[in-house]
Formats: C-alpha cells, sequence, structure tokens
C-alpha cells in the first residue's frame, strides 16, 4: 500500500458566524471576509506542511483545484505545485495534482503543457488527475453542465494525444477544434504521466476509467465507508466486465485523518477542526452542487448517498465516524480502519488529507508524523 498526503488548502480563519448567513460557501460567498494579511503566511503554512509530508517519508504530496469559495484556496494547483517541486528537490516524492477540471477550460492544450513544463520541472515526478469539476464551478464559470461530460472526454483525449503523439498534427472535436497541436516541452515519463481520476460515486466515470485502454486509478473521496467498498466493488465489476481483473493499485480512498497518542486524545483535539469541515466548509445548497444536465439518473442518486449522511444540520464527530466519513484516533485504531477496508476492497492506494477544516499548523504537524511512523509501517506490505 502506498500512502499521499492531501491538502486542500481551506481558508481556515473564516468567520463562520458571518459566512453561514450567506447561501453558500462557494460560487457567491462575498471575497470581504477574506483577510489580505493573513493570504501569505497561510500559504507558506499550507506548503510547509506538504513538505513536511514529505520529509516524513509519504509517497507522494496531493493538491488539487477548486474556484471561488473558502472550501479549498487553489484556483491555479500548477502554481503550488510547481513550489513544491522545488521544495522537495532531491526527494524522492511524487506530486499529485488530483486534479485539473478539464471541462472549464477552452483548450486542454494548456493543462497538457502545464502538465509536461511540471513533469520536466520535477525530473518525471507528476501525478495527473483530472476530474469534471463539482456543479458549482459550472456557475461559477459559466460553463453549460449539460456538455461536462462530452468536454472531460475529449479534453482528455486531447491531452492524452498531444503528450503522446508526434506533432504537429490537428485534433477535430465536437468541442475543441485546433489545427496545429505540437507540445513543446513534452513530458518526461513515459508514455506519460500517470493519470489518476478522483470521485464521488459516479457509475459512468468509474465505468470510463476502468476501460482496458485506460485502467486508471479512480480515488474515492469523502465518501462513508460502505459508499467506499460499493464503488471500489463497482470498478471491479466494470473492470471484469471488460475481461480482466483489476488490481488494488486502480482502488485509491481519500478521507480526513487524525492521529494521536491516544483515541481519546485525538478526538478531543480534531473534532471542532473537522466538525467544521462538514457543517460549514460543505454548506452548499443541491441546486449548486448539480446544476440541470450535470450527472445522469444514476450518479444523481449515488452522490445523494454520499450527501444524505450529512442532511441534518450540525454533525458531530461521532456522526461522522459512525459513517465512516473520516478516520479518527490512535496509530492502532486508524490502522485498523484502514486494514479492515483493504481486507474488503483489495485497495493500495490511500490518500489521508492531512490538514480539514480549522486544524492548525501544530496538530497537522503532528498528525503527519504519527501517521508516517506509526501507521504507515504497519500497512506498506499490504
Amino acid at each position: 500500500m502506498q500512502f499521499h498526503a492531501f491538502h486542500l488548502m481551506p481558508y481556515r480563519h473564516l468567520d463562520f458566524a458571518e459566512a453561514d448567513q450567506h447561501r453558500s460557501y462557494w460560487v457567491n460567498l462575498p471575497n470581504h471576509m477574506w483577510d489580505r494579511s493573513k493570504g501569505p503566511s497561510l500559504y507558506a503554512e499550507y506548503i510547509g506542511q506538504l513538505v513536511h509530508a514529505a520529509e516524513c517519508g509519504f509517497e507522494g504530496i496531493c493538491v488539487n483545484e477548486h474556484h471561488q469559495t473558502a472550501y479549498g484556496l487553489m484556483p491555479a494547483p500548477n502554481l503550488i505545485a510547481s513550489a513544491l517541486i522545488e521544495r522537495t528537490r532531491g526527494m524522492d516524492v511524487k506530486i499529485a495534482i488530483i486534479g485539473r477540471a478539464l471541462p472549464l477550460v477552452a483548450n486542454p492544450v494548456a493543462i497538457a503543457e502545464e502538465f509536461a513544463m511540471l513533469d520536466n520541472l520535477s525530473d518525471g515526478r507528476i501525478i495527473a488527475g483530472f476530474v469534471r469539476g463539482i456543479g458549482c464551478e459550472y456557475h461559477s464559470s459559466m460553463t453549460n453542465p449539460i456538455y461536462s461530460h462530452e468536454r472531460f472526454h475529449e479534453a482528455h483525449d486531447l491531452i492524452v494525444q498531444a503528450w503522446t503523439k508526434d506533432g504537429p498534427f490537428p485534433f477535430e472535436g465536437e468541442h475543441y477544434n485546433l489545427n496545429y497541436v505540437t507540445l513543446w516541452p513534452r513530458p518526461v515519463q513515459l508514455p506519460h504521466p500517470p493519470v489518476w481520476i478522483p470521485s464521488q460515486g459516479s457509475g459512468e466515470t468509474i465505468d470510463w476509467a476502468a476501460a482496458p485502454e485506460r485502467k486508471y486509478p479512480v480515488i474515492m473521496a469523502f465518501s462513508p465507508t460502505e459508499t467506499v467498498v460499493k464503488f471500489h466493488e463497482a470498478y471491479r465489476k466494470a473492470a471484469a466486465g471488460y475481461g480482466y481483473e483489476a488490481s488494488g493499485d486502480q482502488l485509491g480512498w481519500s478521507t480526513p485523518v487524525y492521529v494521536a497518542e491516544t483515541d481519546e486524545l485525538a478526538a478531543q483535539e480534531a473534532a471542532v477542526h473537522i466538525e467544521a469541515l462538514f457543517n460549514h466548509f460543505f454548506h452548499i445548497p443541491t441546486e449548486y452542487l448539480f446544476p440541470p444536465g450535470y450527472t445522469s439518473i444514476r450518479s444523481f442518486q449515488a452522490m445523494m448517498e454520499f450527501r444524505k449522511g450529512l442532511a441534518t444540520e450540525k454533525q458531530t464527530l461521532s456522526d461522522l465516524l459512525s459513517r465512516g466519513n473520516c478516520i479518527v484516533g490512535s496509530p492502532k485504531t486508524v490502522a485498523a480502519r484502514i486494514r479492515e477496508v483493504h481486507e474488503r476492497t483489495g485497495f493500495r492506494i490511500m490518500v489521508p488529507m492531512i490538514q480539514f477544516g480549522t486544524l492548525p499548523d501544530d496538530l497537522v504537524r503532528k498528525s503527519t508524523a504519527l501517521f508516517a511512523a506509526e501507521v504507515a509501517p504497519q500497512l506498506r506490505g499490504l
């Protein structure tokens, strides 16, 4: 099993009492609540936490993309990845950008170029993550959600061709048309950087990722334990339908994780911060999350299964633990929870969210170090 530390980079200084008066923490949250004096130190803190994870021995460190939200301050994750590359030079650690929202861009070749540059800057340490972007980002960007799947698939094909084909060549699609595609620079990794697909349970995404020509790892994010198991099994079933047996390296799980010396201390230290994530930063109206045409009925039902446990006004740490929305405890407890899911699905990519909600720097670093020193060694051989 391999371990990749993930970070959302939320605006943890947000005044929740004021923010809760607004319709959502996404799309239209007024930006006068941003404190300009705190931004530089917050980015330095968060980048330092990911570098700390690399120093502790995580196989990878991960960033992602969100727009117009206090939930995640990485509208351009390639910029954070570039900083991480320099801060981890000489380390054997992957830099995973999970992921870039492909349908939101006018020209996907720009993403192909960015990843190729990063792959060269890192000497082949980049993992590329591709997502459609959550529904809120279609409101923010005014991208038509009806074409989300079409634009995602077409953009993916264009990017992979740009990485792998000799150019110049033309690309003709329904949404993207270019007469000349010829990538400078080209990626270091052959045939191209590994591609991961984060998901919250889209059946179409799982079927597409499992196709033999891709076999992309799907990283289930934020889902309750039973949902993770269900969709890992769905991936294996999809692979079997294609005529092969899925490897555990194609199955991933990302969830908030906090480790302390004892279960009691872990709960005491993590509770208010993880409750801030689920009770505040996840404050999104359903119509923002699922704009018309964004997803199929099948996937809508699956994603609502994820949200139904969060439907009550306030969640406690006990609620979240009982459903498996997070892992909090001693090294022994945390390792046992991960091992339990591994025994059921065989997944081999674990992506702990090392910071969540309002968790401060000292606790992030403490939990990260304990995970690396006392949890990961118990599980790497799985």
